[in-house]
């Protein structure tokens, strides 16, 4: 398969080599992680030719006995060199049953410079205090944005031409060796499941599996949508399922620990303050949407949305959903002390779609920056001071 440098993870985990801290890259199934791993591998190799990279990959067959955490340990302390830089790999960690024991008792000899990769539940950056007694560091890796999709494919040199695609192929790089979108869909499709299945269906024991299912479903086909588990159970009690509001807060919470979904939270613009209420819920990739319900109904501007989201990640903001009185703003960004405010629409042609996007915005009295981002094919122009951009432009990097 063809592999691209992902540049701006890479140049992260270079600048945490050597610090004392556990490094671990997670983030959703067949996003690049193992790839990754394997590039800081490569670079440690051609700029520190005396280091001792120990690279571990826990899927591998010859690597079976090392799944009990005491053979891992075992084997990571006899492969020890003293006075190199040591560099402990590990790919999959979770698949040691108690793996945790065998990192803190490593990293506790402060004889490692320790990265592990992982997907499942446990290496959420909010439990790696619980499971690791050493200080760590997540870096959490997307699928493919736009930008490093145009690096994959260097010939698609139409940039509208190439974005349509993207919002059809998505980022998943595992599904770009199919030519044929149907068989592109199936592999989504079986990543997907195997990620509610496996990780989740499995791991947590899920009895009512069907129950789950319906509710990743209706999650999936509301993205965009303010929505509460008050609300779900609500819509599920009118079609006759007893399911409760603590289990569906709970199966949330279980799609989100596998970086299936991300929630935004709501935020007034007016009281300075976040709001616990209802929650905008975003796709890990909304090309799942299509593998899984099909592309009938492509609803181009809750995905538009999804896209803009998940490039705001990518870039380091936290983003969360604005509320000034009765009216919404999609995204408020922020990154430490800047802060900026975003309207994403699929097209704002006519002249009522544009007024509806642009009067929120105008409606904040501040100096914070004013963003619509929509399908307009031109070239960046302002509005009263609302900054209008393209969104295929701004997803590869331009805006």
């Amino acid at each position: 398969m063809k592999l691209i440098q992902r540049e701006p993870y890479l140049r992260r985990l270079v600048g945490l080599l050597g610090t004392p801290d556990i490094k671990v890259i997670t983030g959703m199934r067949r996003t690049g992680k193992s790839v990754l791993l394997g590039e800081l591998a490569d670079f440690v190799r051609q700029t520190e030719p005396d280091a001792n990279i120990i690279m571990i990959n826990l899927q591998e067959l010859e690597n079976e006995p090392l799944l009990e955490y005491h053979q891992l340990h075992a084997y990571v302390m006899s492969r020890y060199q003293e006075g190199r830089h040591n560099l402990l790999l590990i790919d999959e960690v979770q698949l040691c049953q108690k793996f945790e024991l065998a990192v803190n008792s490593l990293h506790a000899k402060q004889l490692f410079d320790i990265f592990v990769t992982g997907s499942n539940a446990f290496l959420l950056s909010s439990d790696l205090a619980t499971l690791f007694t050493g200080r760590t560091v997540a870096v959490e890796v997307y699928p493919f944005s736009f930008k490093e999709f145009l690096q994959y494919f260097p010939e698609k040199t139409d940039l509208d031409a190439a974005f349509e695609e993207y919002a059809r192929m998505g980022g998943m790089p595992g599904s770009y060796p199919y030519a044929d979108e149907t068989q592109r869909y199936a592999y989504l499709h079986d990543v997907y499941r195997t990620v509610l299945v496996r990780d989740l269906v499995e791991k947590y024991r899920i009895r009512n599996k069907t129950e789950f299912e319906n509710i990743a479903a209706f999650m999936m086909d509301n993205i965009g949508g303010l929505l509460s588990p008050n609300a779900i159970t609500k819509t599920f009690h009118r079609q006759n399922d007893a399911i409760t509001q603590k289990t569906v807060a709970k199966y949330i919470s279980y799609l989100e620990r596998a970086f299936l979904f991300y929630g935004a939270k709501r935020y007034d613009l007016k009281g300075k303050k976040y709001l616990a209420s209802s929650v905008k819920y975003y796709l890990s990739d909304p090309v799942f949407r299509y593998a899984v319900n099909g592309t009938r109904n492509l609803d181009r501007g809750r995905v538009y949305e999804n896209l803009v989201y998940l490039e705001l990640l990518r870039r380091g903001y936290e983003v969360y959903v604005g509320k000034l009185y009765r009216k919404e703003i999609d995204f408020v960004a922020k990154k430490q002390k800047e802060l900026f405010l975003i309207q994403v629409s699929d097209q704002i042609s006519e002249k009522t779609t544009f007024n509806r996007e642009v009067t929120p915005l105008l409606s904040i009295r501040d100096a914070y920056p004013k963003l619509v981002i929509a399908r307009t094919r031109e070239e960046e122009y302002q509005y009263r001071g609302v900054r209008i951009l393209d969104i295929a432009s701004f997803l590869a990097g331009k805006g």
